[in-house]
Order: C-alpha cells, then structure tokens, then sequence
C-alpha cells in the first residue's frame, strides 16, 4: 500500500532528535507534548508530563510493555565449516518461534545450510528464505530464555542514521517493558515514567498493558520499503485487559492507545476476534477503528505509513497542519524525540 501522499512534508535534519531526552537535560517525561482534537484539530502545545490534564477518570490508557532486545548481532560466517567472513552483521527481523528468526544478514550471498557463529555458545544455520525479501530464516542453537539472555549479552540497540553515536540499550527500553520481542523499541512509552504512571492512577485514569513485538521496519536499502502487510508481528492480549477496554467503552470513557502498535493490536483482536497471534494489519483513513479512541505517539517521518494509521484518527489537513506547526515550533522527531495526543 502506498503511503499518503499528501503527508509527505520537508523535515529539516535538525529535528532529528539524535540524543535521549537525559543526554539533553530532561527527563523522560518532560519531552514536549504537542495535543491535537480529533474534531476540530484544534492544536495546544504542553509537557508530557502533564498527560492526565487531557484525559478523564475512568479513561483506559493502553501501554506495550514488550521490552526492547539488543537485535544487532556480528557473527563469524562459515560453509561447509569453512570461514567465509570472519565477520558479519546480523540484523534480527522478527522472531517465528522459540529459536527460529527472521533476519537480515548484512552480506549478498549467503546460502541455505550456511553457519553463523556468534560465540562459543551460540550458532545458527540458515534454513530459509522470505518470499520477495532479503530477509533469510535462521534455526539457533538455543532457545527461549536461553538464547535471549545470550542475545542480550551479545548485541547492540537497532539504530538508524540520525542516531549519530551509540547509546546503551536501557535508553532503548520503556520503564515498565517486562516481555523480550521488540527489534525497535515501542517508543510511543518511552515517555512515561513512574510517577507519571502513579499520578494516572490516582485521578483514577486506569493503566493496562499488551504486548506487540516490533519487527525490524528498514531493511538497509531504500529501495525495499516494507508495507505494513509485509511486517507481521507477533501479539498478545490477556482477557482480563481487554475485559477492562470493554467495560470502559461500555461506560463511555475513552481508551487511548500508546503508539501504533497499540492499535495495530488492539484493532486486530477487535477485528479477527482473536486475543493472539500474528497481525500485518494495514490501517489507514478508511478503516473503521472499533477501540482506540485516542493515541499518544512520537512523531512520525515524512511518508511513513503510521502516518496513514494516525488519519483514521484525525483528518490529513488536521494532521499536516499540526506537523508543520510542530516543525516550525521546533519538536523534535523519532523514539528520543517529543509527544504528540491526539484525542
């Protein structure tokens, strides 16, 4: 699906936001804020700190708590126990099962029965490729908690070119991320802290959590561009969190979802009538969301598809306006930059 054309806008290189909130003198929670009305697109400009201003007692605020891994590995590359390279970059895609993953290997002719070997404990076989994509399936020796904890010790944060330094991975996590899965860090939450949380709670706006694990999005090359058909990811609802979501909107209070995988997941549990599994849910200004009333997310580049996602929301001219507004006031965009409500 082709992203909206008419959201495609001049992003100077400077908005990037190429260092974490801390290593600018903020806290977390003290990014920028920028409120949109779905309505009318009326726009007001605040700290995120003052989130629960915005929102009402008995409002169902929606977090991803899938906690971010270090998805960059280097691996030596063998054929036939021959080195080809002594080293190569892994890039983890998405995972398929308890040791099997979808991954970019950042070299042109790996091969089928090929070996990695990330460590002394640690290999994998490449068993498969992904129809129409570069992404290769590989088998690990290891497996679930085993192999996460070998893969945190082992690899780097996934970043892209305006992250101009490496920083370390708690900067990539959100503070209540608990479930191992996220290739990017969900970071719509990375905003929150826990006081923040606590003050929520006690104007009784109430807090649930979902897990969406992220795949990776950019494949290193411009000229594959990934749809979000392309990009399953895997997702998980308990029932008592969407007995919450039901009961609030049964109460005419509004559930405001953390980031586009929030509503991607919500909207597919809503959609297939299933608490679970994979979704490649493609959402743009015609779909017809049936949860999420609201949203809390970062700011999105030029063409991007969560851009389509955000015009089920609001209207394109609401949301071009608020953009250019936003440029011209200085946000700064991507996972280390501000916040934008639209509600």
């Amino acid at each position: 699906m082709a992203a909206i054309k008419a959201l495609d806008f001049y992003l100077p290189d400077e908005l990037n936001a190429s260092h974490p909130p801390e290593k600018r003198g903020l806290r977390r929670d003290h990014v920028r804020m920028m409120v949109l009305d779905r309505t009318t697109g009326e726009i007001k400009h605040d700290r995120f700190f003052h989130l629960a201003d915005y929102l009402q007692p008995g409002d169902l605020v929606i977090l991803n708590n899938s906690r971010t891994i270090p998805a960059v590995l280097q691996a030596k590359w063998l054929r036939n126990t021959v080195p080809i390279a002594p080293k190569v970059e892994i890039r983890l895609a998405r995972r398929r099962g308890e040791d099997m993953w979808e991954a970019l290997i950042v070299a042109n002719t790996v091969k089928t029965g090929d070996i990695l070997q990330f460590s002394p404990e640690l290999s994998a076989t490449v068993i498969g490729e992904k129809a129409n994509s570069p992404l290769k399936l590989i088998h690990f020796s290891k497996k679930g908690t085993d192999l996460f904890n070998i893969i945190y010790a082992l690899g780097e944060p996934v970043r892209y070119e305006y992250i101009e330094q490496p920083w370390e991975l708690d900067y990539y996590q959100t503070v209540f991320a608990s479930h191992p899965g996220s290739v990017e860090m969900p970071s719509a939450g990375r905003a929150f802290s826990w006081e923040l949380l606590f003050e929520l709670k006690r104007k009784n706006i109430q807090v649930d959590f979902i897990q969406l694990h992220t795949g990776l999005s950019y494949l290193l090359d411009d000229r594959l561009i990934q749809t979000p058909e392309d990009n399953d990811e895997e997702y998980h609802i308990s029932e008592s969190t969407m007995e919450r979501i039901l009961e609030a909107k049964l109460a005419g209070n509004k559930v405001i979802a953390v980031g586009t995988t929030v509503v991607r997941a919500l909207e597919t549990a809503a959609k297939n009538e299933a608490l679970s599994g994979m979704t490649n849910l493609y959402i743009n200004q015609q779909y017809p969301l049936k949860i999420a009333d609201g949203i809390i997310t970062g700011l999105h580049e030029p063409k991007a598809s969560h851009l389509d996602m955000l015009s089920a929301l609001i209207s394109e001219r609401h949301l071009l306006n608020a953009y250019n507004q936003a440029i011209n006031a200085g946000y700064l965009w991507h996972e280390f930059g501000d916040m934008n409500l639209i509600i």
